[in-house]
This record gives structure tokens, sequence and C-alpha cells, in this order.
């Protein structure tokens, strides 16, 4: 699969957050007396019409502070099938895409360490653009945490267009959201999507937002991960991550795309909790 010197320049900047990322979580073990690291499986995709369609490499680490943390980064592109392609910004009336980027879930042992979802892609139609975001997660909710997380996003966005976090924040709080339970899925933080024109800015905002996250969640889970807690606690965590799963199954539209584009089923669905209760 050949990529444009725009698409291989997201491609290279998600791979290198990754990187960041996963050695600052390993990191954080460490300082636990932990020596977990992340195990890498890379797979190959098949577009539909039989051709090569890229793929992505699966992280995943058990340790003792993250209980199960994934980053994933894929590279994929094809033909979209049948209607889905009408559901896709600028695939209407042509159905070929392209997809590039990170995704990050971690669920904590601590009840007290807020779990939290990151995403950042470049899309290609007949359009290009930008989209993601993060969102922080706690059962458990501490003010000083979710005040943090929002700060540091808010100076990111700022530093490019005061207008935009105002904006995302709503639509993270609009999206991040269970219907069926009328609750939402955490505190909030950005979400943005269809992002597109100029190329150059959109990509140093994304790559800010990708830098932000870094800069605060394990910021946060320091704070947190020496904190006690009770069986209380943990059965709190473990109904909460019910409803996370049940967003995620029933309503996460980047679970939809992947399943919908032929992606690697572990990586997927590993946004998923290692255990969860439903009373």
């Amino acid at each position: 699969m050949e990529l444009d010197s725009e698409q291989s320049t997201a491609r290279a900047w998600f791979e290198s957050l990754r990187d960041q990322i996963c050695a600052e979580f390993e990191s954080i073990e460490r300082e636990a007396g932990s020596d977990a690291r992340f195990d890498y499986i890379a797979w190959d995709r098949t577009d539909p019409s039989g051709e090569p369609g890229g793929g992505g490499v699966r992280g995943v680490m058990k340790g003792r502070i993250f209980e199960k943390v994934g980053v994933n980064v894929s590279t994929v592109g094809g033909s979209f099938e049948g209607d889905f392609a009408k559901s896709i910004h600028g695939a209407g009336e042509d159905p070929r895409f392209f997809a590039t980027g990170i995704s990050l879930v971690a669920h904590m042992a601590n009840p007290h360490v807020p779990a939290v979802h990151m995403n950042t892609r470049f899309l290609v139609t007949t359009k290009r653009w930008f989209g993601g975001g993060a969102d922080l997660n706690p059962p458990l909710p501490r003010a000083e945490d979710t005040e943090d997380f929002h700060a540091t996003l808010k100076a990111a966005c700022d530093a490019h267009d005061p207008a935009h976090y105002p904006r995302f924040k709503q639509w993270a709080d609009d999206y991040f959201y269970i219907p069926h339970r009328q609750v939402h899925r955490g505190v909030g933080g950005i979400f943005y999507d269809h992002l597109e024109g100029d190329f150059a800015a959109n990509f140093a905002f994304t790559q800010d937002v990708g830098r932000a996250f870094l800069d605060t969640y394990p910021r946060i889970v320091r704070r947190r991960m020496g904190d006690g807690f009770t069986d209380a606690d943990i059965k709190t965590q473990r109904a909460w991550r019910g409803r996370y799963a049940e967003f995620n199954l029933v309503h996460d539209r980047g679970t939809l795309f992947g399943l919908k584009t032929g992606g690697n089923i572990d990586a997927i669905l590993m946004s998923l909790p290692p255990v969860a209760t439903w009373d």
C-alpha cells in the first residue's frame, strides 16, 4: 500500500507517539516495582477486494498499576463495503479510503486511578481530515484530577484556536454519553472530527493533543497509584466498567469502524475491561 507524503507523515507521528506513551507507562510500572512490559503483536489486513489492505500493531500490557492497557497503531486502506460508505465523511460517492491512527485504553488496578481513552487519526476519502480526542473515566472521581486533565487539554487547544476547547469539550460531553443509562461515560475531555483544510495546522493540533495526554495522564496516575482502597471501591469500579463496556459495544463509532473495515478483532476489543460486573 503506497502512501503519499501526508499519509506517511501522519503514520510516523502516531507510531512515535505510541512509542513515547508505552515507554512512559512501562516506567510507571518500574516505579511500582513491576517488570511488566508491552507485548506487541503485528497484524495484516486483506481488503474485501482481495488486495493487501495494510495492518497494524496491537500493544497490550498487564501490570501492577495498569491492570490492562492497550496501545494500538494501524494504517489501513481499501474500499468500504455497501451502505457503510455513505456513513463516512466523503465516501458516499467513492468508497475508497485510507486511515492511520493510534488508539489507547487503560484500565487500572487501583480504583482511585482513572481509566482513560485516547485516540487520534488521519482519514482520507474524497476528503482529508483529522479526528480524535481524550477522555478521563474515573470510577471514583477526584476534582483535582478532572481539573488537571481538562486544563492541560484546554491549553493545547488554546494554543491553536480559543474556540477549540469549548466546542470539543461539548462534543465529548455529547458523544461519551450512554443514553439507555442516562449517564456520561466519565468526566469528559475533548472530542473532534472532520478537521480538514490546512494539513499542517490540523496535524500540529493533533500532535499537541497527543502531547497533552502524555503530559497529564501519567501525572494523574502517579498521584493516585499509591492510594489505599477497599472492597467497596473495587465493587464500584467493576460496576462502572460494565457501563464502559456497554458504551464501547453499543455506541462507539471507532468500534464499528474497526469491525466494518476488517480490522483485527483483538485490537478492536482491547478497550473492554478485564473484569466487570452487572448487578
